[in-house]
């Protein structure tokens, strides 16, 4: 998905609430116990479900979140507050798509190695017993390769 979920989840989850109807934080409790069994007992149910339609469902419940009312009626009482509170909108939303592009363009990549006494492969920063096969060099590339970061790819 495009949007960090580490800072994104408490906003979809406000969206949620939000559209909902909730009106006390008993509804956090009450959301936190679905989050849970979902978790626990649906995830498989969603393992098909393209990211692309997961955003959607987020993108849709956070429209609920803005208030399209207010800004008219900001524009009504004051046209610099409307100017600085559309200006901070904008730069929200051109500084993610910057961050989508850069991530897109410029994906993490990582030299792998076996990590001892494991099946598995680490990172040789994070790792630093993590030793590399002789002969191999085991990359793990955060994004997908095509020819926007194919260039990028080839240089690292």
């Amino acid at each position: 998905m495009l949007i960090d979920t580490a800072c994104s989840g408490p906003f979809s989850r406000s969206a949620v609430n939000y559209n909902a109807g909730c009106k006390t934080a008993v509804s956090n409790i009450v959301m936190s116990i679905a989050v849970m069994i979902t978790l626990l007992f649906l995830t498989p149910l969603f393992y098909y479900t393209p990211l692309v339609v997961l955003s959607s469902i987020i993108i849709a419940a956070m429209l609920g979140l803005i208030n399209y009312q207010g800004a008219i009626h900001m524009w009504k009482i004051d046209k610099f507050d409307f100017i600085i509170c559309i200006s901070a909108y904008i730069g929200v939303v051109a500084s993610s798509i910057l961050r989508v592009l850069l991530f897109v363009a410029r994906p993490r990549t990582n030299v792998l190695g076996h990590v001892p006494n494991s099946i598995c492969y680490g990172n040789v920063d994070q790792y630093p017993s993590a030793q590399t096969v002789p002969g191999v060099l085991i990359h793990d590339i955060g994004a997908p390769i095509y020819f926007a970061n194919a260039g990028y790819l080839r240089e690292r």
